[in-house]
């Protein structure tokens, strides 16, 4: 798998995303996102995500939830429905123009 020289972090307290950061690549290892984080002075546990949400279902946003069980990232709202999670709102289809 190729990478760049930058990656993402997300910091989880009480199993919600409170904070979003850029970090150099740690081998999508959380233990070493957490140790690099920490070792700036970034306290709490902290672990890998993906902008182009390759990794634990979609880039995650402060306030998301980290559901370990299922290792995602979850918008704030959404439910799991059959065995995935599912905005329980979705946007409505585009109609096409009425002439």
């Amino acid at each position: 798998m190729s990478h760049s020289e930058n990656a993402h972090a997300a910091r989880i307290e009480d199993g919600i995303v409170r904070e979003v950061i850029v970090i150099p690549y740690c081998n999508d290892d959380d233990a070493e996102v957490s140790e690099y984080c920490n070792g700036i002075g970034l306290p709490g546990t902290w672990i890998d995500c993906s902008y182009l949400g390759a990794r634990r279902g979609r880039y995650p946003g402060v306030g998301f939830t980290y559901d370990e069980a299922t290792d995602e990232f979850v918008p704030p709202g959404w439910q799991y429905i059959d065995g995935e999670w599912q905005d329980p709102n979705p946007p409505e289809p585009e109609s096409e123009p009425t002439e």
